[in-house]
């Protein structure tokens, strides 16, 4: 485990940086000199062009092994904005539509009075399900259809639609609906049009073969997930059963799991490519997402205090809006951040996408000043 204050290294910052945006070079070179950064990459996309796509560091805490052009790493939560644009990619193809009943694809959902519930309220943490209400295990979790059938009987913790409850068991009900609607689960729709045909370095998972260009994360001694939502309330006692922790992603079990809440692995340009792509056209295709879908996909779905969080949470489907500012100052930006750091948004506003994944994990969320490092430097020159 790391210590919570890092020595400051020296460290040469390799990648691009287009010109008039050296303060994007700066700002990720002073995360390593200044805020204990030990490997990361950091990519921006400005108007459809990439204005930035930086790497630095070593793949461990000893500095034996370093960050390449290809590394990745498991982003956590940022995974959920992933699961976001398959579904917005869906509805755009007029699959489903957030306001269907998940029931009209999935009829057993309707249990337990949770028939109202839409593909626009599960998508947003409205259904009252952050976890199992029974004991479960990480076996448990990662049983696919089984996991889902199982909280799919549950009864919801609250009454649907009245209040948000952050959960990752959304990974494993949206990833089921998923492939209930469209004919392939989340991690095949990624592996084939995400990294396939947009060659977005982004996968559910990850492959043997990918094992190599892995970092393991490293975490000061208070990362902690109870030390982020505390064990009081039935909900928040859901959400850590199973208990996740940082060592987690280096598992063949986790690896292996379609997973959408919390098991991507990705580079930075894999992230900001994907947010890059709902605001322009790539050069293999056009939008993932037409503008309508997208608005529908990133609006208020609601707004309220979590029931887990114990915060206010503005969520969209799959997203988290931007009225809390975490994502610069335009309130039309969206996108989703891990646990420890990583992050990925759009602001449509400013015409900018943004990924950024590390392997030095933070406690400190939204506040993280790393991340608010980064994000501060992009509006700087505005």
């Amino acid at each position: 485990m790391a210590s919570e204050t890092l020595v400051p290294r020296d460290v040469v910052i390799q990648g691009y940086c287009a010109p008039g945006h050296e303060r994007l070079r700066e700002a990720f070179l002073r995360n390593f000199r200044e805020l204990g950064e030990i490997g990361a990459s950091y990519a921006v996309v400005a108007g459809g062009e990439v204005v930035a796509d930086l790497w630095a560091g070593s793949k461990d805490e000893a500095g034996a092994t370093p960050w390449n052009r290809d590394t990745v790493v498991c982003v956590w939560s940022a995974s959920k904005g992933v699961a976001g644009v398959c579904f917005a990619m869906i509805v755009d193809r007029g699959l489903a539509s957030y306001d269907d009943k998940v029931s009209k694809h999935w009829p057993e959902f309707a249990a337990e009075g949770k028939g109202d519930v839409t593909i626009g309220m599960l998508l947003s943490h409205q259904a009252g399900i952050p976890g199992f209400d029974t004991p479960a295990t990480l076996e448990d979790l990662f049983a696919g259809e089984k996991a889902a059938r199982r909280l799919a009987a549950q009864k919801p913790m609250w009454k649907p639609g009245t209040a948000p409850g952050y959960g990752n068991v959304v990974g494993v009900l949206a990833t089921h609906l998923f492939e209930k609607i469209e004919g392939r689960s989340i991690q095949k729709f990624v592996a084939e049009e995400l990294k396939g045909s947009r060659g977005l370095e982004i996968s559910v998972g990850l492959e043997p073969a990918d094992r190599s260009r892995l970092s393991s994360l490293v975490a000061a001694v208070s990362v902690d997930p109870v030390n982020t939502v505390p064990m009081g309330n039935p909900a928040q006692r859901a959400l850590h059963n199973p208990p996740m922790t940082v060592a987690l992603p280096d598992t063949p079990e986790f690896q292996a799991a379609d997973f959408t809440a919390a098991n991507c692995y990705a580079t930075a340009r894999g992230l900001a490519g994907l947010y890059g792509l709902l605001l322009n056209p790539g050069p293999n295709g056009g939008r993932l997402v037409g503008p309508k879908a997208l608005a529908e996909a990133t609006r208020t779905w609601i707004d309220g205090i979590d029931v887990v969080r114990g915060i206010r949470r503005t969520w969209a489907a799959g997203f988290l809006t931007n009225d809390e500012r975490a994502w610069g100052p335009n309130k039309g930006a969206f996108g989703h951040g891990g646990w420890g750091g990583a992050f990925g948004f759009a602001d449509p506003t400013a015409g900018l996408a943004v990924g950024y994944v590390m392997n030095h994990m933070s406690d400190q969320m939204d506040l993280n000043p790393r991340r608010r490092n980064l994000i501060d430097a992009l509006y700087a020159g505005t």
